[in-house]
């Protein structure tokens, strides 16, 4: 009696805390929420968005002229001497002039070889390519989110069972400590009784250890608070109807890796253009308006006073005819840059080629598992099923119901561990292809 309440008062001290975290339920579609709104990594990717978009604006893009604004002032105080024509002497003792002067400038390039042109569009498409860097962080998040989610589901799955077969134990050791005190077993039966409860008690409370880790493992990636108590849907509902050549052609188009070295290409092609522009002269026009005005009180000036303004405008042409081959080396440059980015689109393609049939592979190996292993559970089931009533007649010794009783354990966690492997390998399956954020969860 004393071990009986030793693992109820077990059992209550680790039931407790779960008990109120099972009240909230996280749905798979809140958690999506939640994971695009606060997680951390998916925030980085949206400021860095933000970042080259600002870069592919207008006015990043050198196609507005430059205006500045110039102004100058200026005392100057000496002593001079001069002769007139008639030979009289003059002199003039710390006669002081003053100059002012005020200038707006607008330069703009008419045309600088395309090289101008070519860096706006490598712009757009690093634009582009930062959104979907976006959506890969935002794909690779999710499929981390529901690894872990699922683990909580598996695990709230594997304790709800541990649960149970701590009951069935509980319950035979009370079978046997009434079968003892009526002369119908011997003491064994009991201490074996005991030991099976103990190791159910152990395995729970592992279970329920490795639960809570696993949720703030959750709580992490949704960076909210780690101590949040919530339960995890433990319903799966699987995409019907996937085809292995639909899934290799939707990951020929949609895939994200490849859509972002198809970027880098075509950012390659433009750094060549960019290079050829230093063959073509650069045509710029400069305007001022420009104000000035100067005042001498000296004796010997002829003007006392000027002021002037006016407009200049200048077209100017600028052609380096010869860079001692900067031009040269930097085109071959930007040619083998371009040929390795060739190469890397080649192995890109090669190994989502390969990621896309091994994960169907695994996705279709998967579900054959979860099927044999939902047979086997009925099995298991309806051997526990009559074993516990044979138990009860007496028929079976408690050595072969514990074994029946841990072949049903054994089966049902399999059967969990089966089916989210099963979508898992789905969702794996599904990002390659890029259809990650096209399905229902």
């Amino acid at each position: 009696m004393k071990s009986i309440f030793y693992t109820l008062f077990l059992t209550l001290v680790l039931v407790g805390p779960l008990a109120n975290a099972q009240d909230q339920v996280l749905s798979k579609e809140e958690a999506i929420d939640l994971v695009l709104e606060n997680n951390l990594d998916i925030q980085v990717a949206r400021n860095t968005k933000l970042i080259d978009d600002n870069n592919a604006d207008i006015l990043n893009s050198g196609y507005l002229p430059s205006v500045t604004g110039n102004a100058s002032g200026s005392i100057d105080k000496q002593n001079s001497e001069g002769v007139l024509g008639n030979g009289d002497t003059r002199t003039a003792e710390g006669a002081e002039t003053r100059r002012y002067s005020a200038a707006v400038n607008v330069n703009y390039t008419l045309f600088d070889g395309l090289g101008r042109y070519y860096n706006y569009k490598n712009f757009k498409e690093r634009s582009q390519q930062s959104e979907l860097e976006v959506r890969q962080t935002i794909e690779t998040t999710i499929l981390q989110l529901f690894t872990v989610y699922y683990e909580v589901a598996r695990l709230t799955e594997n304790t709800n069972t541990l649960e149970q077969a701590l009951e069935i134990s509980k319950d035979r050791l009370k079978r046997a400590e009434y079968q003892f005190e009526f002369g119908q077993n011997t003491g064994l039966d009991v201490l074996n009784a005991e030991v099976d409860i103990n190791t159910d008690s152990i395995n729970l409370l592992n279970s329920r250890q490795q639960l809570r880790n696993t949720m703030r493992d959750l709580n992490l990636i949704l960076n909210r608070d780690l101590s949040a108590q919530f339960a995890a849907d433990t319903t799966i509902a699987f995409v019907s109807e996937l085809q292995m050549e639909s899934m290799y052609n939707e990951a020929k188009l949609n895939n994200v890796r490849l859509q972002i070295v198809e970027k880098d290409l075509n950012m390659g092609l433009n750094d060549i253009r960019v290079a050829k522009s230093g063959y073509l002269p650069t045509i710029g026009l400069t305007g001022t308006y420009g104000w000035n005005e100067s005042n001498n009180n000296s004796p010997l000036a002829f003007v006392l006073q000027n002021t002037s303004t006016g407009v200049t405008g200048t077209v100017n042409l600028t052609w380096n005819l010869f860079d001692g081959g900067t031009t040269i080396t930097g085109i071959k440059n930007a040619k083998i840059a371009y040929k390795n980015q060739e190469i890397a689109k080649k192995q890109i393609q090669l190994e989502v080629e390969r990621d896309i049939r091994n994960a169907w592979d695994s996705y279709t190996n998967a579900l054959y598992v979860l099927e044999v292993q939902e047979k086997n559970l009925q099995t298991n089931q309806n051997n526990f099923k009559r074993t516990d009533e044979r138990y009860k007649l007496g028929q079976v010794t408690s050595i072969e119901f514990r074994q029946a009783q841990l072949n049903l354990l054994n089966a049902e966690l399999a059967k969990s561990q089966a089916k989210y492997n099963a979508k898992l390998a789905e969702l794996q399956m599904l990002q390659i292809s890029g259809q990650l954020l096209n399905v229902n969860f």
